[in-house]
């Protein structure tokens, strides 16, 4: 008897005899047993706290970035093998796909994200200084440090890798351990990944448990320090957010609930146009993908009323050609459900949703499979209902049903259309198929705020959307009310949720040392060496530059003007300053920031390698023929650059500060520059 292991306190634990049976949703047969008795579930939250996270806090945000790369290369190389276990879930190929390499996608934008936006340090500084006092004394900031507990994420069954991977990466990057805990009905497949990963060594020891089975009294021993995620039904969820301890400790939950999603048929979009044809193959999609089994699954389907026929006639000819069975046969387009639990769970939900609609499209009782067993395996039909009067029925924006059944309803005005997407109470997810960006902007302004997520589709961008229910790593998923009021993913908003955001306040150049980026006011550092001249590594935070001086001549005006065909009026037209803003012939702001690079560049070769770019320019005054100019340069931040097969030396990338000022000590400009400095080494 196989009997699937969690992974606690550095060693694999084997479930006990008498664990809960799992089944091949296929054919019924046994797959393994599952059973967490005997955990010190108290010990693996200390096991985290005092081994994981110390071990990684150890290295750098970068540095846990640069694991998170290579855990996804060693995923990569591993895929078949966890391709060939996802069968026994009931998934195609194509629904394989989505949930591994669509998780192993996730950890590579994570990886890249939090090397390319958050620095090379165990802390992140969110947003400028906070000028605090009038002579600029004491200022203030934001910097994010990771929590010092553990990140506790219970998942759904429908996404045994990608619903533990988009939730792991940020959490290991912003420094947090992690204990996973997966649906028991495929956590086989988790397993099988975390059990790759431990075999890795990529994440040093503690930075990730696993429990398969029950969470036994886990979340009693939770604090402040802790996060615990949850995705699954909003009962459930209801229930794990009002633990006594969670409550009792402010500790941080987020919840993603399977919601009541929609998709909207606009006026515009009428049978023959292509959004029409793209809005049929979406609703087919979703609700075929996964067998109907996401998150983001499309339930309810709004149609202008004279569509109706023709949106359930085309829906259902398509849904013809999606052969139903097992996915190793060929032909099979769909298959089960992950488990005979889930077929009950359908039927129960899809005869309450029959109160108030009615079946068109589907047999429940008489269907044929392509392969497999109907009796033993997890097999629906999908199923399309029909609900003439939506907006005074309640069953199809109160009832989900988590399988391959949607239910269309007609809308008569575009504001029947908003109070009918109301009724879903919060989802998280809703796409509008229009051509008309009047109509979306009303949709827009009128649902958004009962959503986490809106998704346009049109004839424009149907080459590379990416469709209705794909979570991005790059944006936000979750959504109010019924779908949790949680937000997962999102960038580095989801490396955040796993740190605390804390004020600091003090003296510019206590700031400065806190922070690793110079804040204004702050102590500045002047020698005879140019800046131009040191080394990454001799370059220290307020080195700074100030510049010889240099006069605005006319010609210096008019010759800009010409060289950069720049010729606005207030360059070159004297006759026309009345009622402007310029007192006289104004120098281009583009010709004072290159004759502020003109006085602080080192013309000779040096460790600064190249001008990298150009951020935060402001023109803060303007200057006329006969102001004098001088120049600040001060180091603002320094960051290490990884060094690439092809690079010549090692680098890293500086920021300066450039001041420019009149000859009032006015500052007129103001700009950081980016440069590549040559590194001595690693």
């Amino acid at each position: 008897m196989t009997k699937l292991k969690s992974y606690a306190y550095g060693e694999w634990v084997e479930g006990s005899e008498d664990g809960r049976p799992l089944y091949n949703a296929i054919n019924g047969d046994h797959v393994a047993n599952i059973s967490s008795k005997g955990l010190d579930f108290k010990g693996m939250i200390e096991y985290a706290k005092t081994v994981g996270g110390p071990n990684l806090r150890k290295s750098t945000i970068h540095g846990r970035g640069r694991m998170l790369k290579a855990l996804a290369f060693y995923l990569s190389e591993k895929k078949e093998l966890f391709y060939e276990l996802s069968k026994a879930t009931g998934a195609t190929r194509a629904d394989s796909w989505i949930d591994i390499e669509g998780g192993i996608g996730t950890v590579f934008t994570y990886a890249s994200k939090v090397r390319r936006e958050m620095p090379d340090q165990n802390f992140y500084v969110d947003g400028p200084a906070e000028m605090l006092s009038k002579g600029g004394t004491f200022i203030g900031n934001h910097i994010c440090v990771p929590l010092e507990g553990v990140a506790i994420h219970i998942n759904a069954f429908n996404f045994p890798c990608w619903g533990m991977l988009e939730k792991i990466a940020p959490s290991l990057a912003a420094g947090m351990p992690v204990i996973v805990k997966p649906a028991s009905i495929t956590s086989y497949l988790t397993e099988l990944m975390v059990k790759e990963i431990i075999d890795s060594k990529i994440f040093p020891e503690g930075a990730i448990q696993l429990i398969c089975g029950s969470t036994g009294d886990l979340l009693d021993h939770v604090d402040s320090q802790d996060v615990v995620t949850f995705t699954g039904s909003a009962y459930t969820g209801r229930k794990l957010k009002t633990s006594p301890a969670i409550i009792e400790n402010s500790v941080r939950f987020n919840m993603e609930a399977d919601s009541l999603n929609f998709s909207l048929l606009a006026p515009d979009a009428k049978p023959g146009t292509p959004e029409f044809e793209l809005f049929i193959k979406e609703v087919q999609r979703e609700m075929t993908t996964k067998s109907g089994q996401k998150c983001t699954a499309i339930r309810r389907v709004f149609v202008p009323e004279d569509y109706s026929e023709d949106v359930i006639k085309s829906l259902s000819e398509r849904l013809n050609r999606y052969t139903l069975g097992d996915p190793q046969q060929e032909g099979t387009k769909m298959g089960p459900l992950a488990g005979k639990d889930q077929v009950d769970d359908v039927r129960d939900n899809l005869k309450k949703l029959l109160d108030d609609s009615n079946i068109v499209y589907g047999d429940l009782d008489n269907f044929t499979i392509n392969g497999g067993n109907k009796d033993k395996g997890a097999y629906f039909p999908s199923t399309i209902l029909y609900c003439e009067d939506g907006l005074n029925k309640s069953s199809p924006h109160d009832v989900e049903v988590f399988g391959p059944v949607t239910t269309v309803m007609p809308y008569k005005s575009n504001d029947d259309a908003i109070k009918l997407i109301k009724k879903g109470k919060g989802s998280l997810v809703g796409s509008i198929f229009t051509f008309n960006n009047d109509f979306a902007a009303e949709m827009a302004y009128g649902t958004a705020s009962y959503h986490g997520r809106l998704h346009y589709v049109n004839r424009d961008s149907a080459k590379e959307n990416t469709g209705h229910g794909s979570p991005l790593p790059h944006m936000v998923h979750g959504g109010p009310g019924r779908a949790g009021g949680g937000e997962e993913l999102g960038g580095i908003r989801s490396v955040l949720h796993y740190m605390q955001r804390t004020a600091i306040q003090g003296h510019p150049t206590t700031m400065t040392a806190i922070t690793k980026e110079y804040q204004p006011g702050s102590e500045r550092f002047e020698d005879e060496k140019h800046p131009f001249r040191k080394y990454y590594e001799e370059l220290k935070i307020g080195d700074t530059l100030t510049t010889a001086k240099r006069t605005i001549t006319e010609g210096d005006i008019v010759n800009f003007a010409n060289l950069s065909w720049d010729q606005f009026y207030a360059h070159t037209d004297v006759t026309s300053l009345e009622d402007s803003f310029f007192e006289q012939r104004v120098a281009h702001g583009y010709f004072i920031i290159s004759a502020a690079a003109g006085l602080f560049v080192d013309r000779a070769k040096g460790p600064v390698l190249a001008n990298y770019g150009l951020d935060e320019l402001r023109f803060t005054q303007p200057a006329y023929a006969g102001d004098t100019i001088q120049v600040k340069l001060t180091c603002k931040t320094k960051q290490k650059k990884e060094r690439r097969d092809d690079d010549k030396q090692y680098q890293g990338i500086v920021k300066w500060l450039v001041e420019v000022f009149n000859q009032n000590d006015e500052m007129i400009a103001l700009a950081t520059i980016l440069t590549i400095v040559e590194r001595k080494g690693e």
